[in-house]
């Protein structure tokens, strides 16, 4: 299994890094306090120091409405999935415990505001691509039964049977979520400029340090960009 981005999505976004951490092995049962007490912390400080006002033009979140405006997708309707945890947040909305990868992504999103996601790899069928689509494929979204298709020239990640993830990062969706009985996973950090090579490396060496102390496993990551297209995710 691999996963790639086709050069397609380079040609648009050449300066976009993709972090990659896959994880095989992890016990994902039960929940971490310590994450969750982190995730407080850094809600209680989003708090004090944003306003859903001016959210929008902050040098993280503006880049990604742009791409998102770049591939017909508005802003005012669809937001990263960064930028809705935030406005979850500021609106009042405790994040709740999902399970301890997602607790775990979550965190890292809203403490370094990029967008993390990723996917049970035991779930997907085939290779993970990132790409443009061509508006024949179907998604169904993140605990939902309806069936729809992309729109034609979307951002969106991808197996060889259906969309993973609609809009780039966001929304994903329910094939490949991750759940307690999760053993495998890939997950992976986006970051288009002001973030830069070095701020990705950063950030999947912390994912994979609570991702080991919290869930165990054997972990390999990666960082790809418009000279590394690909990665094989099992690692041979």
């Amino acid at each position: 299994m691999k996963f790639r981005i086709e050069k397609e999505i380079f040609e648009k976004y050449p300066e976009l890094v993709v972090g990659v951490v896959v994880a095989r092995g992890i016990n994902n049962t039960g929940i971490s306090e310590d994450v969750l007490s982190l995730i407080r912390e850094k809600e209680k400080e989003i708090k004090e120091n944003f306003e859903t006002e001016t959210l929008s033009q902050n040098p993280k979140i503006a880049p990604w409405r742009m791409a998102f405006s770049a591939f017909g997708a508005k802003p005012k309707e669809y937001k990263c999935s960064v930028e809705n945890l935030y406005r979850m947040v500021l609106k009042g909305t405790e994040l709740r415990h999902i399970n301890k990868i997602v607790d775990i992504y979550n965190y890292i999103s809203i403490k370094h505001m990029m967008p993390v996601g990723g996917d049970d790899i035991d779930k997907v069928e085939g290779d993970i691509i990132l790409r443009l689509a061509d508006g024949t494929e179907t998604f169904r979204a993140l605990n939902s039964e309806e069936v729809k298709n992309p729109k034609l020239g979307e951002v969106v990640y991808s197996d060889e049977k259906e969309i993973l993830c609609r809009r780039w990062n966001w929304r994903e969706c329910d094939k490949s979520k991750m759940t307690e009985t999760t053993k495998n996973v890939m997950l992976v950090v986006e970051g288009l400029p002001p973030v830069d090579r070095a701020t990705i490396q950063e950030v999947i060496n912390e994912i994979s340090e609570l991702v080991k102390k919290n869930c165990a496993g054997e972990l390999k990551s990666y960082l790809l960009d418009s000279n590394n297209t690909e990665i094989d995710i099992y690692g041979n």
